[in-house]
């Protein structure tokens, strides 16, 4: 049996996956491929209404919000951002990769500034306690960090709007919306395979800006025309749909924390107590989504030979970032805590290997 921990893309819910594969053979029994339909179809219609009202439903999405799904990943929201909100000046808060690419796409848009950071310590921990100019466009953070496995676990208040990326943690607990002005991320961890990202902004944010605005970057566009102002990812789109079902069935948001936290607490606490490993990040900041942890003191040596070991009881997807090194646990919501239990076991059986 193979349990995959990878980063990204990830796991996704088995039956998302089946129905899915179904749907490319025949879609509703209307004798086309899902891959081959028109986006301006009733059946295809049918599906982006449905995957915008399960992820309003799931995280109580206010309804002076939009939800938008649009084609291309995090990256491309990261200048997308800035070009529908920064007229005057932005703050970034600096907790990692993604935080340090988003910020050098904004330094292209206007007055950029990192208001805190957590380099000074190779990104181990969210930064706490900053004071948030008031004068700011908007404030963005990164809610969760893959590579070097932190996350904030509660939504933080500010004076300006609040702009997050989510790829990486959405839906993974319940979040309180009305607290940001904007959410965005990647698909491709929680939601649904590579192709797409999701953006829920406040109306009222957008249109503020001085500068014209492309086609396809302006926000307002994709939202009066329903995500479908071009032709939408409608593969992925449809997978997201079907994950969102999953998810709405298994208790929703806050039955899917539950299960989180167990996954993640059963795996740190083996890291903890196993004498060969430690983890990377600080413990009031670990990630319930990306675990890192590396070869403890004098057992570096061992880092190559537990790889293959892990890769030989099933292990998928454990090898850190090339940045970092060590390993990486991603423990997203589809993952089920038996492949977490296969993994400290694994855990187990190398120690005595090596006691």
């Amino acid at each position: 049996m193979k349990h995959n921990f990878n980063a990204g893309p990830s796991i996704l819910p088995r039956i998302a996956i089946e129905n899915a594969a179904k749907a490319v053979l025949d879609l509703n029994g209307i004798g086309l491929s899902l891959l081959e339909i028109s986006h301006r179809s009733k059946d295809f219609d049918a599906v982006m209404d449905e995957t915008v009202a399960l992820f309003r439903e799931l995280l109580n999405i206010p309804d002076n919000y939009s939800v938008i799904f649009v084609g291309g990943g995090a990256s491309t929201q990261f200048f997308h951002i800035p070009y529908n909100l920064l007229e005057k000046k932005a703050g970034y808060v600096n907790t990692g990769v993604w935080a340090k690419k988003a910020i050098k796409e904004a330094k292209l848009f206007g007055e950029t500034i990192v208001v805190a950071s957590s380099e000074d310590k190779n990104f181990t921990y969210i930064p706490k306690g900053f004071e948030i100019p008031d004068d700011l466009d908007y404030l963005h953070i990164t809610t969760n960090n893959t590579i070097y496995g932190t996350e904030y676990h509660t939504d933080i208040d500010s004076p300006v709007p609040l702009v997050a990326d989510m790829s990486s943690d959405i839906l993974s607990r319940p979040v309180d919306v009305s607290k940001y002005g904007l959410i965005y991320g990647g698909v491709q961890k929680n939601m649904g395979p590579a192709g797409a990202a999701f953006v829920i902004v406040r109306e009222d944010l957008l249109g503020k800006v001085s500068r014209p605005l492309p086609s396809m970057v302006d926000y307002r566009n994709h939202i009066k025309n329903n995500s479908m102002f071009n032709t939408p990812p409608v593969f992925t789109i449809y997978v997201i749909r079907e994950t969102l079902k999953w998810l709405k069935s298994i208790g929703g948001v806050n039955a899917i924390q539950k299960r989180n936290q167990e996954k993640a607490q059963l795996l740190y606490d083996e890291i903890d107590r196993n004498t060969l490993f430690k983890g990377t990040a600080e413990k009031e900041d670990r990630s319930l989504m990306n675990i890192c942890f590396v070869m403890n003191d004098g057992y570096e040596d061992l880092a190559s030979e537990f790889m293959t070991f892990a890769g030989e009881q099933g292990m998928v997807g454990i090898k850190g970032h090339r940045l970092v090194g060590g390993f990486r646990a991603s423990t997203y919501n589809a993952l089920p805590k038996e492949s977490v239990e296969a993994l400290v076991a694994c855990m187990q059986e190398f120690e005595r290997k090596h006691k």
